[in-house]
């Protein structure tokens, strides 16, 4: 792919230092943990610090530990134009959910320094704390305390399953700063560039997604209660709430299919009681996550959850409780920002895709706050979370060229350049 477009940015050298971050927290099976706040956090963060130094960038820190590189504009009272996402990973994550934001964000400022191009507005990039969530839950604390959707305090209060605290181990790994999380509502734009997590890109040889909204996200807590019985019992009288509940699951598949494309439907957890071999079980405790682009047939989602469970419960003789647990709604992101991202992918000839995202990013939490867009790559398989998570360079230049074209125009070239 040329680099003969508005900024020369390097895709090779991008490549390159993915594989260098790569190499902090690397698996056996070619994957990376580099789980939030862990000492390899801190090894990844100091290297991107290292980086962000030798051109010339400042970097602050702010409370509960997001990371924003800035390289200043001519007019340093103009709101800046940022780039961003994540450097934690899963326990068995890949090279680049996250990773690629982060670092093709780190080239854009490299090529802008090496071609001595001045902005109208400041450029910063930002490495948001534990957006996986996999050792501290919720996910996207950092975007959630900065965009002022998470407490602070309750943030730093977070234990993960060892009793560790979440402010002492931000302490502990150097990476708790001074500077307020808040601050970063004032940002001008944000843009996440990120792998798609999902398998339309490569099915249809499309190198880019511009994606212009988050899809609304309903999730429930359901209880199904029975009883207690030996598994030598006869099977007419039995109460048993892990049959009921496989019922249930398949359930949530069925009406995520029937809700359409946009429809999604999970049960990602899953907990037994007594957890016994030999005992039918008298409660099963699981989740429900459902997602839609139409708020509406999201809400027919979860109340055709509840006919089910009504009606189930009726039938084997159990009770159902089904909770309401969290909300997420549909997220627009800016038109302005997606033009942007259009008018970059035509620019240099890529054809791409206008596609929402049925997954959480940063970008949908700072989309609250701040004007936001974001662009997906191919990823091998859809596969993510992964040790087998793949991208090629190519996709990878794809979403950098469409991403630093972008927040060059969004920024503004500096006049007499």
């Amino acid at each position: 792919m040329s680099a003969a477009g508005n900024l020369p940015v390097s895709g090779a050298r991008l490549w390159d230092s993915l594989m260098e971050m790569a190499r902090i927290g690397a698996t056996a099976k070619g994957g990376c943990n580099r789980q939030t706040l862990t000492d390899l956090d801190g090894e990844g963060r100091a290297l991107l610090r290292r980086w962000a130094a030798e051109i010339g960038c400042t970097v602050s820190v702010d409370r509960v530990g997001n990371m924003v590189l800035r390289r200043e504009g001519r007019d340093p009272s103009r709101p800046a134009v940022a780039m961003g996402s994540h450097l934690d990973t899963q326990p068995t994550g890949g090279k680049f959910d996250g990773v690629l934001g982060v670092l093709a964000g780190l080239e854009v400022l490299r090529a802008l320094h090496e071609a001595g191009i001045e902005t109208e507005a400041p450029i910063v990039l930002v490495n948001w704390t534990n957006e996986e969530g996999a050792r501290f839950a919720p996910p996207m604390m950092g975007s959630g305390v900065a965009m002022g959707l998470f407490d602070e305090a309750e943030v730093l209060a977070k234990t993960d399953p060892a009793g560790a605290v979440f402010g002492e181990e931000l302490r502990r790994i150097g990476w708790q700063g001074e500077a307020e999380p808040a601050a970063l509502q004032s940002l001008g734009a944000y843009f996440e560039l990120h792998i798609e997590q999902g398998p339309l890109l490569e099915a249809d040889g499309i190198p880019v997604g511009v994606v212009d909204r988050a899809l609304a996200q309903l999730w429930f807590d359901v209880t199904v209660t029975g009883e207690d019985a030996h598994a030598g019992s006869a099977m007419g009288p039995r109460r048993d709430a892990m049959v009921a509940a496989a019922i249930l699951v398949q359930a949530v598949e069925e009406i995520a299919r029937e809700a359409g494309a946009d429809g999604r439907g999970t049960v990602g957890r899953l907990t037994v009681t007594p957890d016994s071999r030999n005992v039918v079980p008298s409660r099963v405790w699981f989740s429900v996550d459902f997602r839609h682009g139409d708020p509406r047939a999201l809400a027919r989602m979860g109340e055709a959850l509840e006919a089910r469970a009504e009606a189930l419960a009726a039938a084997r003789g159990v009770e159902i409780a089904v909770e309401p647990f969290w909300e997420f709604p549909l997220t627009p992101f800016d038109p302005a920002l997606v033009d942007a991202l259009r008018r970059a992918a035509e620019g240099r000839g890529l054809a791409y895709r206008v596609m929402p995202t049925g997954i959480g990013h940063d970008a949908v939490y700072v989309a609250r706050r701040v004007p936001t867009a974001m662009i997906f790559v191919p990823c091998e398989g859809g596969i993510s979370h992964n040790e087998a998570e793949a991208i090629t360079p190519e996709w990878a230049e794809a979403g950098l060229v469409v991403l630093a074209d972008a927040v060059l125009a969004t920024a503004g070239r500096a006049t007499g350049e």
